[in-house]
């Protein structure tokens, strides 16, 4: 079934004036509270801060190849339905080199399964599926013709909701010890993740040069390229 169109409200007529590359960044499903000032917020939800309201895919598609800087996202990916094509709008319209940060919330969150609006799971490895990984020792594989990321860090986030601050300060040791490298990371998922739940997964990504276009394009350049007498 496919996506209900909504009508899309942009409060500054933003999207009719992306002309400029890399000069506009994006905070997913901002909410109530948008964590970059200086980002265009998006929401399907009508808030005061959010400066573009609609649906996310529907409102990607009105943004030109390559014009966005940074693409910020906390607590939104699990909400939706199509996280593999997200994922390839949003390296459609970011630059190459421009940042793309996720907050999500990792599959051992006691929480998790209390919100009825949560479609998708997360843990360490959910963005190598989309990333060049150079940095976890298991490898996963990868579902896209074209990998446009290159995964930068990923950090596992320990805490506790309000008004549980005792158990948040305790809990902060854990994300200390466990975040000291990759090793005790992939450790921590593997034996540990039932035992000390994780409350959410951040990941940092990069958008890398499209490298099939330039085997593409050198290929066609050596074969249009006159032959030298022998």
């Amino acid at each position: 079934m496919g996506r209900n169109k909504m009508e899309i409200k942009d409060k500054n007529n933003i999207l009719k004036n992306i002309n400029t590359p890399g000069k506009i960044s994006l905070e997913l499903g901002c909410g109530n509270r948008k964590r970059h000032e200086d980002a265009v917020g998006i929401d399907i939800l009508e808030y005061e801060n959010v400066d573009i309201q609609g649906d996310v895919f529907e409102i990607l598609k009105k943004i030109p190849d390559n014009r966005i800087f940074a693409v910020y996202s906390y607590h939104f990916f699990e909400h939706i339905n199509d996280v593999s094509g997200l994922v390839q709008e949003l390296a459609r319209i970011l630059v190459d080199g421009g940042l793309f940060l996720v907050v999500v919330p990792h599959f051992s969150n006691p929480y998790f399964y209390s919100d009825y609006t949560h479609l998708n799971h997360f843990g360490l490895y959910s963005f190598s599926y989309f990333s060049q990984d150079d940095i976890f020792s298991r490898i996963v594989p990868h579902y896209q013709k074209t990998i446009r990321f290159k995964l930068q860090n990923v950090d596992l986030i320990f805490k506790s909701p309000k008004p549980f601050y005792f158990r948040w300060g305790f809990k902060k040791i854990f994300q200390l010890f466990f975040n000291i490298n990759t090793y005790l990371k992939e450790l921590y998922e593997e034996f540990f993740c039932y035992l000390i739940p994780c409350y959410e997964i951040k990941y940092i990504m990069k958008k890398i040069p499209d490298k099939s276009k330039k085997i593409c394009s050198c290929s066609a350049r050596k074969k249009n390229y006159p032959q030298s007498p022998v």
